[in-house]
């Protein structure tokens, strides 16, 4: 009964169902490497020359062994047996920032250490290195009782985790993690080697490691060479050691060969890394909130935000190295979002989910029991019910937190609450040298007078949106007396004031802060959120994932099911969530944990009457030039070796300089860094973006339009060695040619 329903309905589907074809097709996916015995016989087919234990095992070192998460949030590599990492200019930039000042401008003017005693330590910074990873969903959900509410779910499931972490871990050498895969349906143990002492070896001037910057982002053609150098140190026998002088260079179990023998449109690729979040299986309800609510919020708030930042940078060459980062930070989800929305509207994703919705509730009519039936009701009031809360919670994060001086002054409560002994298993000297090492690092960073102007612009937007006004509004309904008294008398907006109140303080002088107006302010506006807004906020968010995950269970279950496998082996392929499956498996949505995207070396169309190649080179560069835009400078060095055709052994086959490629590897945040390996297993690049059109891929893959950005390998190694003459570091990698 059931496959009669399916096909007829497919059949009614049209076009949304049928014209995509039966093939499937190899561009979508982030498999997981522990399983990728299953991708094995398709990726050989379209060309790897490996097996999936050469890329993940924990017999030997394999490919695995040769990937970092670099920092909280981008992915490295190593690429020589001296603990070489390789990733993102824009992944090591806030350690290049860190060190640049404006008499030593690195961001300007680039950084390379000529030897390794000039390498610069990036306090903070940490790589992990991926040991193994282990289906533990037995011992993570047997004897979780269907009755159990979400509360005790939870509880049940964390306390669980605790004791897998524990078990495994190893003070100061391992990091033991176990993450949720199909929203809580499974559970998988990562276990990682951490390395606290790396250090910054190399990066190019921002005019080639940002060329573009916020305008050229998401978009391509892309000539950015978006890559940074750092190394990896660690004890005498090899193993994480906290930074030393006489720490030595790490010994790695595996580092990547480099090939410069490039690449064809067509070749087979993969990229190797910690892709951060996709919501791939979210019902229509999900996605209409981020169409219609999220991302138009976000969009507006930042953009004011930006408009702020921008003016003073412009202005002010200090206030430019401080805010440098800062605004890439705000410029890269405002941009991602705007080509998220026209990308949901484009693919018409709301009604192609509406569709697969309605196969999957007849689907679940067909079932003894039902155990799926009225999930989807129910996940429709639950995304109503969220919509009311979430306008003021998106509001407080992006207009209310805009002005980097209210979040500041309130983490200095804490210190409060241990001066009148309210906070217990920390002494008053330990809180206080916690807060002037915050105040330290805060003001490095920050000029009052853009906050002024960001606090006032937000202020004034958020009015203008009728939102939160119960929040925002002050006492004498006054916002000019009120920036006068936060930035002219507030203790946080000034680093004199609080220096000198930090020398002075005792146990009774948290009243001081108390009567702080900014610190008053910002106590009342969290007060608020944490009170009145996040509870409601959580609350939603706990039916909706309750809800989601057993929407997904019925998914997999669906992808399973004998009458699904025949309707996808006739060739009619339903939209959703299953549209690419692959041997009836779904991938897991991304969650930073490593995973395996394969796909090939391809242009595309992104619009009517236009054809993008797949590879862009140094021409670009110079037809972009404006020595009028900041973005747009093109170096001296770089515009000679130009001239002169200088390329060495890094040109291709044509004499191009090539500079970045595109291909069709499924990616997204966290991929930044990511090695992108050809066949055989070589790296022939580093990925850093995708295409604007492209980046609802979150949300919804589109094989003809979603293509990740990968710079060239060889346009790497042109700028280290012909560029910035660091030719040491290239006799460090083991090369093909």
């Amino acid at each position: 009964m059931f496959m009669k329903i399916f096909l007829q309905k497919t059949i009614l589907f049209s076009c949304a169902l049928i014209a995509m074809g039966g093939t499937v097709r190899a561009d979508e996916g982030m498999w997981v490497p522990l399983l990728l015995q299953r991708n094995q016989a398709q990726m050989q087919r379209l060309g790897l020359q490996l097996t999936a234990d050469d890329i993940y095992s924990i017999n030997h070192s394999s490919l695995k062994d040769a990937v970092v998460i670099f920092g909280g949030g981008c992915t490295g590599e190593v690429v020589s047996d001296q603990g070489l990492v390789l990733t993102n200019h824009h992944c090591g930039f806030s350690y290049i920032q860190y060190h640049s000042s404006v008499e030593h401008d690195y961001l300007t003017n680039g950084f390379w250490a000529a030897t390794m005693d000039e390498e610069l330590p990036c306090p903070g910074l940490a790589v992990r290195f991926l040991k193994e990873m282990r289906d533990v969903t037995h011992s993570m959900l047997d004897g979780i009782d269907a009755r159990y509410t979400e509360n005790q779910r939870r509880d049940s499931i964390q306390a669980r985790g605790k004791r897998l972490s524990e078990a495994f871990s190893q003070e100061g050498k391992t990091e033991v993690k176990v993450v949720p895969f199909y929203y809580g349906n499974q559970y998988y143990m990562f276990i990682y080697e951490v390395f606290t002492d790396v250090r910054l070896v190399g990066a190019p001037p921002s005019n080639i490691g940002k060329f573009g910057g916020d305008t050229d982002n998401w978009m391509w053609p892309r000539h950015t060479g978006d890559f940074s150098v750092f190394r990896i140190y660690a004890g005498k026998d090899n193993t994480p050691a906290p930074y030393s002088p006489d720490n030595k260079p790490y010994k790695p179990l595996r580092y990547l060969k480099i090939d410069l023998r490039g690449y064809e449109e067509g070749d087979f690729t993969f990229v190797f890394g910690y892709p951060g979040r996709t919501q791939e299986y979210l019902s229509s309800f999900g996605v209409r909130q981020i169409l219609e609510q999220e991302d138009p919020m976000r969009i507006a708030a930042r953009t004011a935000r930006l408009e702020v930042i921008k003016a003073a940078m412009e202005k002010d060459p200090a206030v430019r190295i401080q805010y440098a980062a800062k605004a890439a930070g705000i410029a890269n989800g405002w941009k991602k979002w705007i080509g998220e929305v026209k990308g949901i509207q484009r693919l018409n994703v709301i009604g192609s989910k509406q569709d697969y919705e309605k196969i999957f509730e007849d689907w679940t009519q067909s079932l003894n029991g039902e155990p799926y039936a009225g999930v989807l009701p129910a996940l429709k009031k639950a995304y109503e019910e969220m919509a009311v809360c979430q306008t003021e919670a998106i509001v407080f994060q992006e207009h209310i937190l805009a002005p980097e001086a209210v979040g500041f002054a309130y983490s200095f409560k804490k210190l409060c609450r241990v001066s009148k002994g309210e906070e217990t298993g920390m002494k008053l000297e330990e809180a206080l040298a916690e807060c002037e090492r915050k105040a330290e690092k805060f003001f490095k960073d920050y000029n009052a007078e853009v906050d002024r102007a960001i606090f006032e612009r937000m202020i004034f937007q958020t009015h203008a949106d009728g939102s939160f006004t119960q929040v925002i509004d002050f006492p004498d309904k006054n916002v000019g007396k009120a920036m006068e008294t936060f930035y002219g008398k507030s203790l946080f907006t000034d680093p004199d004031r609080l220096r000198s109140f930090l020398n002075r303080y005792n146990a009774a002088s948290y009243k001081e802060i108390e009567k702080d107006p900014l610190f008053k302010y910002a106590d009342e506006v969290y007060g608020r959120y944490l009170h009145a807004v996040r509870p409601l906020v959580l609350q939603c968010q706990k039916q909706i994932d309750s809800l989601q995950r057993l929407y997904m269970k019925g998914q997999m279950a669906l992808t399973e099911s004998g009458d699904f496998a025949t309707v996808m082996r006739v060739g009619l392929k339903p939209v959703g969530p299953l549209r690419n499956v692959g041997s009836e498996q779904l991938y897991p949505d991304a969650n930073f944990t490593l995973r395996v995207a394969y796909g090939k070396v391809a242009g595309f169309s992104p619009a009517d009457a236009v054809y993008y190649r797949p590879y862009t080179t140094i021409e670009g560069i110079m037809e972009k030039e404006d020595p009028g835009i900041y973005d747009y400078v093109v170096e001296d060095r770089l515009k000679e070796l130009y001239a002169n055709k200088d390329y060495g052994r890094y040109a291709n086959a044509l004499g191009e300089m090539p500079v970045a490629f595109v291909g069709t590897n499924h990616t997204t945040g966290g991929n930044s860094g990511s090695p992108v390996l050809n066949g055989e297993g070589n790296l022939i690049g580093i990925n850093f973006d995708r295409c604007w059109e492209g980046t609802m891929s979150d949300i919804r893959y589109d094989s003809e339009m979603c293509r990740n950005i990968m710079l060239d390998i060889r346009y790497c190694l042109f700028i280290i060695d012909k560029f910035a003459g660091a030719t040491r570091l290239v006799e460090e990698m083991d090369i093909i040619e």
